[in-house]
């Protein structure tokens, strides 16, 4: 009876919101600084202090739960099918999470100081308005890697399924080969969608059991892979001793492209990351991701290379997807590895979907839309579109595209996290007002909520980037050539820092002064508003005008914790 009440209630909530777009609306909810006629969700008001847990240890697990995945697994190997060699794999791989942790750094203080969420941060630099257009390059690029990740763990469940009934990769294909997708792939992929839709429903805060356990599988079955690998073939390969198959300008081109291709990986994270760092007990904790961010990847691509240069020597060729070198593995012995390797890459999908895709996308949902959307509806949203109508096969189904597809992410985010960084560090010098970041109507609207400057650092930042990109999509229709060509091989790290210099130079040039303020405005103790309706009186001057700073003149309320 409870079960059919429940979808009783289910079907009557269905039916009214297709027939009523006002049964999607939310109950409106309070927030502890947005005025009362502005719509907003607890979600995005600031962390109070009793969910300030995080610490330097809780970064690195978190580092451990999202950097292991098959993307970061492929990422080197496929540098080296490019014509690069295992010294340069490395060297990109670890030099662009370098790069890539500058900003992350930079950006993650904004939550550790402020205990803001990424959407709110932004404010004070795009302004209230413009600062959705920063939250929606967030959302699609967000969109996009849940959509990757969640096909490749498609594929690793394909492992899983297969060693223990081989007949599943026998299933005649239906679609038609344009497509890029047989039916076999779509039933992994429609299978693992459905096994990971109820986890992205649970709060990220009641799956630290599922980090944690992907953390120690991912670890043991990267080791084992490459041990075992090294074991089978009786040596690690010839990888060791391979020569470059690129020279001279065109081999110098491509390490920076790999280096650009291994930052975009992450340039997502280097913008979003106030969403993390919000919950930091403690402002200097954060600071370990230039060191965690790093390690793991580099060990990770340790890991790829080796199993990688060892599959050669046993195949014939270098095999860079850890699912295609399972699925080569047959006898009782090697169907037992490959169930186990595949059930270990398609945990990772989930765990790096749940704490770096879904939530973050939801986030932004919710922070677009909080008549209609709450961090629930938005995942599911999320999912829909990233698990259905986003089609990523096309995109993984080459070392050269997966590339492009990761710098091309990067450009779109590059000016955003360093206008976010720049504004905080250089141009506020890290004296925010953080209620005003509630107000539309505060210091941080700017021009009818715009801020000029952002929208000039953003276009002059990508603009020179989207002829590269679309060169590098499709070569022979553009066909361009020479230095802007070149631009784009180091497109990350000219979007970074020539926003930086460009956003500086404006701020300098036309300071917003009406959003500097003297100190940092806290947002740990209520502000309240000030009865000062005596004092309006005494300043009524003869034309009847009033000093409207005294009715906007706000004080802390000592000891009102929220």
């Amino acid at each position: 009876m409870t079960l059919r009440n429940r979808f009783d209630r289910m079907g009557a909530d269905i039916k009214a919101k297709a027939t009523s777009r006002a049964a999607w609306v939310l109950p409106k909810e309070s927030s502890s600084f947005a005025p009362p006629d502005t719509w907003t969700n607890k979600d995005n008001d600031v962390t109070p202090p009793e969910r300030r847990t995080w610490t330097a240890f809780t970064i690195l697990g978190y580092w451990f739960s999202d950097a292991l995945n098959m993307q970061r697994w492929e990422a080197p190997a496929s540098v080296i099918i490019l014509g690069l060699t295992w010294r340069e794999a490395i060297l990109s791989q670890t030099l662009g999470m370098i790069i890539v942790s500058i900003p992350m750094v930079f950006n993650g203080a904004i939550g550790a100081n402020l205990h803001v969420p990424y959407p709110v941060a932004a404010r004070s630099s795009f302004g209230f308005h413009f600062a959705k257009f920063a939250v929606i390059v967030r959302l699609v690029t967000a969109l996009f890697w849940h959509s990757i990740q969640s096909y490749s763990g498609s594929f690793a469940l394909t492992n899983c399924i297969s060693a223990i009934w081989p007949s599943y990769l026998d299933i005649p294909n239906h679609i038609p080969k344009g497509i890029g997708i047989t039916t076999q792939q779509m039933v992994s992929h429609l299978l693992f969608w459905s096994i990971q839709f109820p986890i992205l429903m649970i709060p990220p805060h009641k799956l630290r059991w599922l980090f944690v356990f992907k953390a120690i599988i991912v670890i043991a079955s990267s080791i084992g892979v490459a041990a075992g690998m090294v074991k089978y073939a009786s040596s690690s390969g010839d990888i060791w001793n391979q020569e470059p198959t690129v020279h001279g300008s065109q081999r110098a081109w491509l390490i920076m492209t790999a280096m650009m291709s291994s930052a975009g990986g992450w340039a997502t994270m280097a913008t979003n990351i106030p969403d993390f760092t919000r919950y930091m007990n403690g402002t200097k904790g954060q600071y370990w991701q230039a060191l965690f961010l790093p390690v793991i990847c580099t060990f990770l691509a340790v890991m790829s290379i080796i199993a990688t240069s060892a599959g050669k020597v046993v195949y014939g060729q270098y095999i860079w997807d850890p699912t295609v070198l399972a699925s080569k593995w047959t006898g009782p012995k090697g169907r037992t590895a490959r169930f186990f390797v595949g059930f270990s890459w398609a945990v990772a999908q989930i765990g790096t979907n749940v704490g770096a895709n879904v939530v973050t996308a939801a986030n932004d949902l919710t922070s677009l839309c909080p008549k209609y959307f709450n961090i629930r509806r938005g995942a599911i949203i999320v999912t829909i579109i990233g698990g259905w109508v986003m089609q990523p096969w096309k995109i993984i189904s080459s070392a050269s595209s997966l590339l492009t597809f990761m710098s091309g992410l990067a450009i779109f985010l590059a000016p955003v996290a360093a206008v976010l960084a720049s504004d905080y560090w250089l141009v506020k010098r890290r004296k925010i007002d953080v209620p005003g970041l509630y107000d539309p109507h505060g210091r941080y609207k700017y021009w009818h909520g715009v801020n000029w400057r952002a929208v000039v650092t953003f276009a002059v930042s990508l603009g020179p980037n989207l002829p590269g990109l679309a060169n590098s999509v499709n070569h022979h229709s553009v066909g361009l050539t020479g230095g802007i060509v070149h631009l784009w091989d180091v497109n990350y790290l000219y979007g970074l820092f020539v926003a930086v210099f460009v956003y500086v130079s404006l701020s300098l040039l036309f300071p917003p002064k009406e959003t500097f303020v003297a100190e940092l405005i806290s947002g740990d103790v209520c502000v309240g508003t000030v009865d000062v309706e005596s004092e309006i009186i005494d300043d009524v001057s003869g034309d009847g005008s009033v000093d409207t700073s005294l009715e906007k003149k706000r004080v802390d309320v000592e000891g009102e914790k929220f």
